[in-house]
């Protein structure tokens, strides 16, 4: 099969054709496991978080990507709730041990024999992909492919974020970057918490217009005042400044949760500009998401199925895989990218 791997850690701007297009052995299904013939594979930034070594994979060459959909082509022996022809996907979680304490609390994201997909094993930038069947979950049928594919991660971890927040409906909210878990968000708490306002943080005009489109009540830069102090705010951006800048708009007993898995070194300094007073003083709380549940992408595809929570997509064909990298990179974002993997036969 074809898949796209990353030999070594570099940096994308140096090199923006550094996945690198190769044919690879066709997975076989073992024991309790399925085989997925990929059709869409959402782009995530973690992606650029491994290539830049910020997030390290396991093993090189590793296929990288975590959303991950398409039809079952193979099952191996032991139960299984999947049959050969129907859709089937998977997300950041690969697998987890079961037994230990935080697995045992359902915070299987914490198990410290957590394996991430596309990071701890091969993932979705490839025409087949297996996994265990219990960390593999059937598509609802009101999405395409493509449509599906970003609830995989951009969604899961965005409903988890939104969990982790707590707001109560009424609560200004805040979402600090606006990619593709930002604006499935939005659209989560337009359900979910009909009277609140979102207050959108971007430093695009593209997304914040697209963020108005969606039903936020303000969007404008990261630097600028809203016109309400806030309850909660979802972070999603990879620097620090964001996340400084947005405390200052807490109000008291606020929280501050932090969606992302590497913060960038670069501009770390930005830490510095951290005033207790001014930014954490009055029981005002920083939270991270870290990995996801099951359980998160379960509860998810069940709350997109019943009100249809369709992403904002742009698809790319396999081959540009790279593009879309350096697409997300460079900030020319609206919604979630997704690569389109065809079928051989068409």
């Amino acid at each position: 099969m074809k898949a796209f791997v990353i030999e070594k850690v570099s940096d994308l701007n140096d090199n923006p054709q550094l996945l690198k297009l190769i044919e690879v052995e066709n997975p076989v299904a073992g024991i309790d496991e399925i085989v997925i013939e990929v059709r869409a594979c959402g782009v995530c930034h973690t992606e650029i978080d491994e290539i830049e070594g910020r997030a390290t994979p396991s093993f090189y060459p590793i296929i990288p990507g975590h959303q991950i959909v398409g039809e079952v082509v193979d099952v191996g022996k032991g139960p299984t709730k999947f049959n050969i022809g129907d859709r089937a996907g998977a997300g950041w979680i690969y697998s987890a041990c079961g037994n230990c304490e935080f697995c045992k609390r359902g915070l299987e994201n914490l198990c410290p024999d957590f394996k991430a997909t596309g990071k701890d094993s091969n993932g979705g930038y490839a025409e087949y992909f297996k996994i265990n069947t219990e960390f593999a979950f059937k598509i609802p049928e009101n999405f395409t492919f493509e449509e599906a594919a970003p609830l995989f991660c951009a969604g899961a971890i965005g409903y988890r974020s939104l969990k982790l927040a707590n707001p109560e409906n009424k609560h200004n909210i805040g979402l600090v970057g606006f990619g593709a878990s930002g604006h499935l968000v939005l659209k989560m708490i337009r359900f979910l918490y009909p009277d609140s306002k979102v207050f959108v943080f971007s430093r695009t005009e593209r997304e914040r217009q697209l963020a108005l489109n969606l039903g936020a009540y303000w969007a404008d830069d990261i630097d600028s005042i809203p016109p309400f102090k806030l309850h909660v705010a979802i972070d999603t951006t990879p620097v620090w400044k964001p996340t400084i800048e947005v405390l200052k708009h807490l109000l008291p007993a606020g929280r501050l949760v932090i969606n992302a898995i590497r913060k960038q070194d670069s501009d770390k300094e930005e830490l510095l500009k951290l005033d207790y007073s001014r930014d954490l003083w009055l029981e005002k709380e920083i939270k991270s998401v870290a990995n996801i549940t099951r359980n998160d992408i379960e509860e998810f595809l069940k709350i997109a199925s019943q009100i249809s929570i369709k992403p904002e997509i742009e698809i790319y064909p396999f081959k540009e895989a790279n593009k879309a990298l350096i697409d997300i990179k460079n900030r020319k974002i609206k919604g979630a990218k997704v690569l389109k993997i065809e079928r051989k036969d068409e």
